[in-house]
This record gives structure tokens, C-alpha cells and sequence, in this order.
């Protein structure tokens, strides 16, 4: 079981306690109304030889429960939130080299969400031993707000890496199949988004960005 931050420890730079965890993300895809019970059909693709469509054996898979921080870009963490699912390097040895069989060198691996939102990671961010494919949070099946019927957990990458509503994983050998989602800019991607280095976008300077970011936290979360 992975360890969330340290009683007591500080927050990383630019985050403050969030109060609560409420359903959030950016404004096209935060109100769209999905159905509670929507079944897992989980899409694999991209550069690989074998396309593969996963339902129920998903359940099957190996399963690991971790403890993990949760920190969004707009500034707001929570602390130890309980997530249980597949690691994903477990999933990725175990079904996705030997059934989907990627080809050499796709290491760029997209999420798709069933509401339309996409994000993606390196590959080699995503072999870490705490990144989850979750489908619990608190010993209870997710909900849609945080994500049912299958979202990626990846504690060392802000939020918005953290694809909620599963329906798709593609493994691609460049960047030729992704756009952030539309109309969003690609300066808000940031390539890793790494916690520890505050990796919040590309570009702009991060005192501006917590400014702008922080505007739109709910006051749920303050």
C-alpha cells in the first residue's frame, strides 16, 4: 500500500488544503450529465498489432489498494484518499504486451474519457508503482463524480492527467493521434505535469498561473 503525504508534511508549492472532494474539471466537461451505471468498456488502441475491447474480465485482474495525495492544477489538494483498482504496470505486462502488443517504442499513451475529455502521459511516468487504474475510492464502488466506471490514479501528476470515465487507452509511437480537448489551449497540457516540479502548463510562469488557476476553484473546495 503506497503511502499518502506525511501528517503534518507541507504541500507542495502552490497548494493549499482542499475542505472537500467535489466533482470538478474544466468547465465543458464538468457538468456533463452521464449515467450512473455506465458499464466498463474500455477501448485498446493506437500503434498496436492487436485492437482489444475490455468489459467485465477487467475484475479479474490483479488487485491493489493504495493511500495517495490528490492535487489539482487550480492549487487545491487533498490528502490520503483510499483508491483501489490495477496498477497499471501490472495491467500493461500483464494484457497489453501480450495481447495488445504495442509496437517498439509506443511509449506516448493517451486516455480517453467516455464525456469526451482526453489527456496523456509517457509511458514510463505511468509504469511508476503507485499509478492505478481505480475503480474504488474508500472501500465503495466509484461514483460518476470522481470518475466511475474507471479513471487513472497517478498521485505524482496534477489532476487533470488523472482521465476520469475511462473508455479508451491508445499507445502511440508520437504524438500524431492527440489534441487536448478543444476549445482549450495546448499550453495548459503540460507534456508530464509533474507535481514535485510544478509542472502546471507550458509557457506562462507558475506565480501567474496559481493566480489565474485559484479564480476558478468552487467554494465547495475552499
Amino acid at each position: 500500500m503506497m503511502a499518502g503525504g506525511p501528517e503534518g508534511a507541507p504541500l507542495p508549492a502552490g497548494q493549499f488544503a482542499a475542505r472537500g472532494f467535489v466533482r470538478f474539471g474544466l468547465g465543458r466537461f464538468r457538468h456533463k450529465a452521464l449515467p450512473a451505471d455506465l458499464p466498463l468498456n474500455l477501448r485498446i488502441g493506437g500503434d498496436v498489432a492487436n485492437p482489444l475491447l475490455l468489459g467485465e474480465q477487467f475484475a479479474a485482474l490483479p488487485r491493489h489498494s493504495q493511500v495517495s495525495d490528490f492535487h489539482c492544477v487550480t492549487t487545491w489538494s487533498l490528502r490520503s484518499l483510499h483508491w483501489s483498482g490495477v496498477r497499471f504496470a501490472d495491467f500493461y505486462h500483464g494484457v497489453i504486451v501480450p495481447q495488445a502488443r504495442p509496437a517498439e517504442g509506443a511509449g506516448f499513451v493517451v486516455f480517453r474519457g467516455v464525456d469526451g475529455y482526453r489527456s496523456a502521459l509517457p509511458l514510463a511516468d505511468l509504469l511508476a508503482d503507485d499509478v492505478l487504474l481505480a475503480d474504488r475510492l474508500d472501500g465503495a464502488p466509484l461514483g460518476v463524480d470522481h470518475g466511475a466506471p474507471l479513471r487513472l490514479i497517478a498521485p505524482a501528476h496534477y489532476g487533470y492527467k488523472n482521465v476520469k470515465h475511462l473508455g479508451a487507452i491508445e499507445f502511440w509511437t508520437n504524438r500524431r493521434a492527440y489534441r487536448f480537448p478543444y476549445p482549450y489551449p495546448s499550453f495548459m497540457d503540460h507534456p508530464r505535469a509533474r507535481v514535485a516540479c510544478e509542472e502546471r502548463a507550458r509557457l506562462l510562469p507558475n506565480w501567474l498561473l496559481r493566480r489565474v488557476y485559484r479564480l476558478f476553484v468552487p467554494k465547495e473546495i475552499r
